[in-house]
């Protein structure tokens, strides 16, 4: 069959990204500092975008002449918006005068004047003039303080250096002779030095060698602790105290003061040194109860309030009087400011619309906390405002709300469900907390095993299996039923 070129007419629809629609969507998913950051950095490039004065009085714009046509990344959503592709100068005279001031009219319960929090939970200004040194630096001090040769210390910097973030050494001593260039001698005397060091325990190699430093360190001369920690330690990761009774020959009582002399050390010297500064979250949106309502507030402190300047302005009401290339310049600069000015809102919208139906479906936790939470997904949420699921995701992305019951993100809402043998099935994050219960109200000698957890959740009508058990109990950073084993 011969190869031939044929014209054919084809009607076909396809989505287009446009640059508008893809800022609306990337909008959705900035938490408030990087909205901030964005709209600091468009108020830099942008000469036709200018912040507002937060005192003067509103304008009459009206933002019902500028309400584009609802899209979204797939399907239909409230959450990106794309306008009219070639607007009459008319119109562009009319979105010229698009600002907050009207939208706070429009929209006064998203709490657009909210001023957050008056800074009484964030760090003084004494705790940013400074930093904590970490280990090296640390250490590094110490050693100038100290009686070194400088051959010494020139060893002693490729130590400190291979020292990992709990302040154990993670090279040998071959390695450290070859890269120095020093003897043997030399690079374990100068180890020795090092490990004489605060925080004690550090430059250690093994676990072991780490607790033997700070027991001579702190004087401490019971033979049984030292045999524990170069014999059996073992035995005692294992929480094994009848084994370690009968390999020491003593009775049970001083197995358990001496392990609890061993518990007092410090596994990891370097915990200190190696922690990053406190990460303190500023929640995106309020949850206040009054009388029996949740009320939402949006948190905008800080957001700068943005109009269109008024020179660009006049330069659209002028028409035909201005040069085309002026114009065209003004007309996308204009444009491009009225685009994230409207984006603004309409993310301020979806996000009130979302929190809104969370709280509606999760009213339960809002009154008594984790137990309330119910299996909610996506899906609930999107159908109940009539958005798509990729909207509602990048809605709550890396977001949080401060609620009654304290602060959490947005995602911790969404969670999946655990049957029951008889009734409605329960949240996942609500099982996690009855396991924490009956884990925090077991016998320190004859804690729970995870098999004994998932009799006593099935007694409670919750269908869970051991391994499930296992699995939420590794995730809240709970040890094992053997190494909870203590003796009182």
């Amino acid at each position: 069959m011969a190869l031939q070129l044929k014209q054919q007419v084809r009607l076909s629809q396809q989505l287009v990204m446009t640059p508008q629609l893809q800022q609306a969507i990337k909008l959705l998913q900035l938490n408030r500092l990087e909205l901030l950051g964005l709209v600091q950095q468009e108020l830099l490039e942008n000469p036709a975008l200018e912040e507002s004065d937060v005192d003067e009085a509103p304008t009459s714009a009206e933002m019902a002449d500028v309400t584009p046509t609802q899209a979204s990344e797939g399907e239909t959503a409230a959450s990106a918006e794309e306008p009219a592709a070639d607007a009459a100068p008319s119109d562009a005279e009319k979105i010229a005068d698009v600002e907050w001031d009207n939208y706070m009219d429009a929209y006064p319960q998203t709490g657009l004047e909210h001023s957050g929090n008056d800074g009484g939970d964030r760090p003084g200004i004494e705790a940013t003039l400074t930093r904590l040194p970490n280990l090296a630096e640390h250490l590094t001090w110490q050693l100038r303080l100290s009686d070194v040769t400088p051959e010494e210390l020139d060893v002693a910097s490729w130590i400190i250096g291979n020292l990992d973030d709990e302040g154990y050494l993670r090279a040998e001593i071959e390695e450290l002779e070859r890269i120095s260039g020093a003897s043997r001698e030399l690079v374990e005397a100068t180890l020795a030095k090092v490990q004489e060091l605060d925080p004690s325990g550090v430059a250690a190699r093994d676990l072991r060698e780490c607790l033997l430093l700070q027991i001579r360190a702190l004087g401490i001369d019971d033979t049984i602790v030292r045999k524990i920690v170069e014999e059996h330690m073992a035995l005692l990761e294992r929480r094994d105290f009848r084994g370690l009774t009968r390999a020491l020959g003593v009775d049970l009582d001083t197995v358990v003061a001496a392990t609890e002399v061993i518990g007092r050390l410090e596994p990891r010297p370097g915990r200190a040194f190696g922690a990053a500064d406190p990460v303190y979250i500023t929640p995106d949106i309020y949850i206040y109860k009054m009388g029996d309502d949740y009320h939402i507030l949006l948190n905008e402190d800080g957001l700068p309030k943005l109009r269109i300047n008024t020179m660009y302005r006049g330069v659209l009401a002028k028409g035909s009087n201005v040069a085309k290339d002026t114009k065209d310049y003004v007309n996308d600069k204009v444009r491009s400011a009225v685009w994230l000015i409207k984006s603004i809102h309409q993310r301020q919208r979806t996000m009130y619309k979302v929190m809104e139906s969370i709280i509606k479906f999760q009213r339960d936790f809002f009154e008594s906390g984790v137990s309330g939470l119910r299996p909610l997904n996506l899906r609930d949420v999107a159908s109940d405002i009539e958005m798509h699921e990729s909207t509602v995701s990048r809605v709550t992305t890396n977001k949080y709300v401060h609620t009654p019951q304290g602060i959490f993100e947005l995602k911790f809402f969404f969670t999946s469900s655990i049957g029951r043998f008889v009734g409605e099935a329960v949240a996942s994050e609500s099982v996690k907390e009855r396991i924490r219960k009956i884990i925090r109200s077991e016998d320190g000698a004859r804690p729970f095993s995870d098999q004994r957890i998932a009799e006593m959740l099935k007694s409670a009508d919750i269908d869970i299996a051991r391994r499930t058990v296992t699995k939420y109990r590794e995730s809240m950073n709970v040890l094992s039923s053997t190494k909870r084993r203590r003796i009182v």
